[in-house]
């Protein structure tokens, strides 16, 4: 049997890994005013956009046409199961159109879930069932994986300006009114597949350590990956500086948020993600 992985664009797969698992991504349209770019814009181009342009870009989710054109090419090939991890369904219906062009295919040899989460914790639960799928080819089995993957996967980031998320309405205008307070850094996780201010630091050292100390009942038989948008060098002195609290992970993974989530988010972000046991 071969498996196929498929995700929307709001998942953020770090370099190498496409390749290496063959995981294919349906694109998602980034708007930024009147100009629309369907297929998104790649990482260097969308932030150079953003630091240059007063628009708020927004995104469209994609429609069952995109998924059912990826699904055509393998509807009920008994040589191929395809499994679709998608952004969190708090965030995005992106699910239901998933499900709507399987089900006009009448499609059975593929596997629709939410991954309750997105951008690089989306990413990391795929590449870790990945890993899990290269050991273990019975369906039922990478089914319970994922679901276990999804549970324990957790995310939490520093955000360098609230009103992005706030304009997409992904947060709250109260969670987004302290994003203007001078000095303040805002840590955001999703919570129930939602994206949560939980809480707010004074300075980028006490941010920081908001990070090491959210990592709890770490399951360390699993990489940990980081995350930035367009924020490369800050998260590697992080890494640097707090190294002795990754020592024990198998592998350190970084990936850059690109243009769906980056639309939600803005630049110069960083966090980690982790597995719990």
């Amino acid at each position: 049997m071969k498996f196929k992985i498929l995700a929307d664009a709001s998942c953020d797969i770090p370099e190498g890994f496409k390749d290496k698992y063959d995981i294919n991504i349906i694109p998602i349209e980034v708007a930024f005013g009147d100009e629309l770019y369907p297929e998104g814009l790649d990482n260097r181009t969308f932030y150079n956009k953003l630091s240059t342009s007063n628009i708020i870009p927004k995104t469209a989710m994609p429609n069952a046409y995109k998924f059912e054109t990826f699904y055509k090419d393998y509807v009920n090939d008994p040589e191929t199961f395809i499994i679709t991890i998608v952004i969190s369904m708090e965030l995005s219906t992106t699910k239901v159109q998933a499900q709507m062009a399987a089900n006009s295919l009448g499609m059975k040899n593929v596997f629709i879930e939410e991954s309750a989460t997105t951008t690089v914790a989306q990413g990391a639960i795929i590449i870790e069932l990945c890993k899990f799928i290269e050991k273990c080819q019975d369906i039922e089995k990478i089914k319970e994986e994922f679901y276990r993957l999804r549970e324990s996967c957790k995310l939490v980031a520093i955000i360098n300006d609230l009103k992005y998320l706030k304009n997409s309405g992904r947060l709250s205008s109260t969670s987004a009114a302290i994003g203007s307070m001078l000095n303040v850094k805002p840590i955001v996780s999703v919570v129930d597949g939602k994206v949560v201010n939980i809480a707010k630091c004074m300075g980028g050292i006490k941010a920081e350590a908001y990070l090491i100390n959210f990592m709890k009942d770490v399951d360390f038989a699993h990489a940990i990956y980081f995350a930035h948008s367009d924020n490369l060098s800050v998260l590697e002195k992080f890494i640097e500086k707090n190294n002795s609290h990754f020592k024990d992970f198998p592998e350190k993974i970084i990936g850059e948020i690109g243009c769906v989530v980056g639309s939600h988010v803005g630049a110069k972000c960083y966090g980690l993600c982790y597995f719990k046991k």
